[in-house]
């Protein structure tokens, strides 16, 4: 498997070769991702799929995609199409090792009845508020619940009663019997089962009890023959339960929980709960809107599987918490497509330029190169004519310091065909704005004839108005300015949104070929960073969404 010798195993990996040399397990190495299916995948959850993955096919195991349905009031179908759909583009495919939590709904529960059969279970009464307060704080005990030395007969009868619908969503949990007095706040008689009536979405009504995840997490694995169950670290304290749940079950060869470290990301907003207000409430285009950190959303904003996979492979085994700069996914992005994406020629805010000196009737081709650092894509032919659009702060009527494209009087470069002068500057009567420049071309200045008699300051990109297209481009920057901003309450959603995350610019010209051009391929717009065709383009009104610009977006700096 790339990246991963015996010479630089993680602690996880050395945890599967220990496990392997002492013949702790008679069956096959296996590992699994348990999403919810509540929401789409995010960045965070592809490093986790990605770290349980590669390592079961590097000790050729298997890997299980396992939903977590065990919450009937957020769960739908649509959501585990989203995550298949998701890993399977992302190269992670599950295949038909695809696996539903609440398919054990049997089996749980008839764990929880040997639980309390064996007095390690009990119904409790107590209200979520008394539970919080007899739970204790860090720093002091929790106290005993006072039906935690109900009888196991009148347990077994309750606990059947709420399993039959007899009590109130609410009213009664089933409650593991630990240690109210552990430092460890996940063992003080943790709840396994609630009561919620509502619809399942694949069991529908048979059930109105659900396993809490840290009762059906362990025993799912289990089920399914899992043999090392990796999560991210803030599951560490949970472990301790996970052991616990298997051990008073007896359950031979039990699998393994253990942790790696989270990543969190600059830049974006990674929480679930978050991210479902944002959709819910309609601040965004959806959980596929290119501004979010979801699967979906970088898919449909451009970047690729292998930008994704490389760029969590670049930040490799992580023990603790770990922040990563979003810039890091973008410099990744830039390394893929640079040698691969077709250059194009597209005008975003377009300024119109007469060759008042260019025969009315003429057009020729020019030669454009495809991509400059790879010459055997080739070079293709543009129209060139009489009418141009170029970009309209490629123009400055008086120039400032520095300024090295087009100015008044003054010459520049049209890439890849002729010196342009500009004459005469043509503006709106009633509002001032620049309509129109008009210049002159030097027909021997043509691009590869090997002039040499003067030289210009800068190389500006055009497009023929006879041949180029209409379209809309979208302009995308960090979602929010300030991460924190997200949990000011004071402030509403808009308020907390940046105001320039996305910009839609909807007159811009590019080259006509690109009409025709394949849903999945990516360009290079020169200057103007690398863009990608958004779902919702059509032959008649095309859009491109900007992956990245040519420099890092966060900082400003050039992608490395």
């Amino acid at each position: 498997m790339d990246g991963i010798t015996e010479a630089n195993f993680n602690s996880l990996e050395r945890v599967i070769v220990e496990d392997l040399e002492n013949g702790a397990y008679s069956r096959t190495i296996c590992t699994r991702f348990p999403p919810e299916p509540n929401g789409h995948l995010h960045i965070g959850s592809a490093y986790a799929i990605n770290m349980n993955y590669r390592i079961a096919q590097h000790f050729n195991g298997d890997f299980n995609l396992r939903f977590d349905d065990t919450n009937p009031l957020k769960e739908e179908s649509e959501y585990v199409d989203s995550i298949i759909e998701d890993m399977n583009w992302l190269g992670y495919p599950p295949g038909d090792r695809i696996f539903y939590g609440s398919d054990y709904s049997n089996e749980i529960y008839d764990a929880a009845i040997s639980l309390i059969k064996s007095g390690k279970a009990y119904v409790c009464g107590l209200s979520q508020e008394e539970t919080r307060e007899y739970r204790g704080t860090l720093t002091e005990p929790g106290k005993n619940s006072p039906y935690r030395e109900r009888p196991v007969e009148e347990n077994l009868e309750l606990f059947l009663k709420m399993k039959n619908g007899d009590f109130q969503t609410g009213s009664m949990v089933l409650r593991a019997k630990i240690d109210m007095a552990s430092p460890n706040m996940n063992i003080r008689d943790p709840i396994l089962y609630r009561i919620i009536h509502a619809s399942h979405y694949r069991m529908g009504s048979q059930w109105c009890i659900y396993p809490m995840y840290d009762f059906a997490h362990p025993l799912q694995d289990a089920i399914e023959g899992v043999t090392h169950s990796f999560c991210s670290i803030e599951f560490k304290d949970h472990r301790p339960l996970y052991e616990w749940v298997l051990a008073e079950l007896n359950i031979n060869q039990p699998p393994k929980q253990r942790e790696f470290g989270r990543v969190n990301i600059t830049g974006v907003v990674t929480s679930k709960r978050y991210l479902r207000e944002l959709v819910t409430e309609n601040v965004v285009d959806g959980w596929d809107d290119p501004r979010l950190p979801t699967i979906s959303g970088l898919r449909r904003r451009g970047f690729t599987p292998g930008s994704i996979r490389n760029f969590i492979n670049d930040i490799g085994f992580i023990r603790h918490q770990s922040i990563v700069d979003i810039a890091m996914l973008e410099s990744t992005l830039r390394n893929e497509l640079k040698t691969k994406a077709n250059s194009a020629m597209a005008v975003l805010n377009p300024l119109k330029v007469t060759i008042t000196n260019y025969p009315e009737d003429k057009t020729e081709l020019v030669s454009i190169e495809n991509n400059t650092e790879n010459k055997e894509l080739g070079h293709r032919d543009v129209l060139f004519s009489k009418e141009l659009y170029i970009e309209s702060e490629d123009f400055m009527e008086v120039p400032a310091k520095g300024f090295k494209r087009l100015s008044l009087h003054s010459e520049v470069r049209l890439k890849g065909a002729y010196f342009i002068k500009c004459n005469e500057v043509i503006t709106d009567d009633a509002t001032g704005e620049i309509v129109e420049l008009r210049c002159t071309y030097d027909q021997k200045t043509k691009s590869g004839t090997g002039f040499t008699g003067r030289k210009v300051k800068g190389t500006i990109h055009w497009v023929s108005a006879l041949n180029s297209e209409t379209a809309e481009v979208h302009l995308f920057e960090k979602l929010f300015e300030d991460e924190d901003i997200v949990k000011d309450k004071e402030k509403t959603w808009e308020q907390k949104i940046n105001p320039k995350s996305k910009t839609v610019l909807k007159n811009c010209r590019i080259e006509s070929w690109m009409k025709n051009a394949k849903v999945e391929d990516r360009f290079q717009f020169l200057r103007h960073g690398y863009f990608f065709q958004d779902k919702h383009s059509t032959e008649n009104k095309l859009i491109f969404n900007r992956i990245v610009p040519l420099k890092d977006s966060w900082t400003g700096k050039p992608g490395r």
